[in-house]
């Protein structure tokens, strides 16, 4: 065999080699490894786990709105609204732990309490990425717009107590408990208020 005869059988070998390597790293990773039922079962769980928490804190963020917007029409009811106010944006605040995403609860220089900006402004978004819809207008008899508060207080707690069907045992607990006390709420805000 002559040297030309060689290095052309040398330079076919190595051509060959690094197109088997090239042809492995292109091709050669294995296909996607299927979850199994478990695994599947346990990430549509997760799944819906989340969506309830998003779910139960716009219910309760939907009430603190109408706590603040109440607040904002009617200043001489602070005495009265903000330990409730105070309240309803710590059930927020439990009721987003681990899971769906709420803005901090702060307070104001006012001694009220907010949110950041006002989550009731027009063009503001929901935790979804679509507009929120305006708040609801606040009576001006500060007796009406304390019976329409007590009323948002009823329905974020019958909100509540529908999602203990399907939450899992811990957040279960906490909904029965953040709707025990939205059921506090419109009694103090209508009936406590007369006794």
């Amino acid at each position: 065999m002559t040297t030309t005869d060689r290095r052309a059988l040398l330079v076919a070998g190595l051509s060959a080699a690094a197109a088997t390597a090239l042809t492995g790293c292109v091709s050669g990773d294995p296909a996607p490894r299927r979850p199994s039922p478990a695994e599947a079962e346990a990430a549509r769980a997760a799944r819906a786990e989340t969506a309830l928490r998003g779910r139960s804190v716009a219910v309760s963020r939907t009430l603190l709105e109408r706590y603040d917007t109440t607040l904002a029409a009617h200043p001489a009811l602070a005495d009265r609204l903000a330990p409730l106010r105070r309240s309803a944006a710590a059930h927020t605040a439990a009721l987003a732990e681990g899971g769906a995403t709420t803005a901090p609860v702060t307070a104001p220089a006012d001694g009220g309490a907010t949110t950041g900006p006002s989550p009731t402004a027009a063009g503001t978004r929901a935790p979804s990425g679509r507009p929120r819809p305006p708040a609801a207008p606040v009576a001006a008899d500060p007796r009406t717009a304390l019976t329409d508060l007590a009323r948002a207080a009823r329905t974020a707690s019958a909100a509540h107590t529908a999602a203990l069907l399907t939450a899992p045992p811990e957040y279960a607990r906490l909904l029965a408990s953040v709707a025990a006390a939205g059921a506090a709420h419109a009694f103090l805000l209508t009936e406590g208020a007369r006794a």
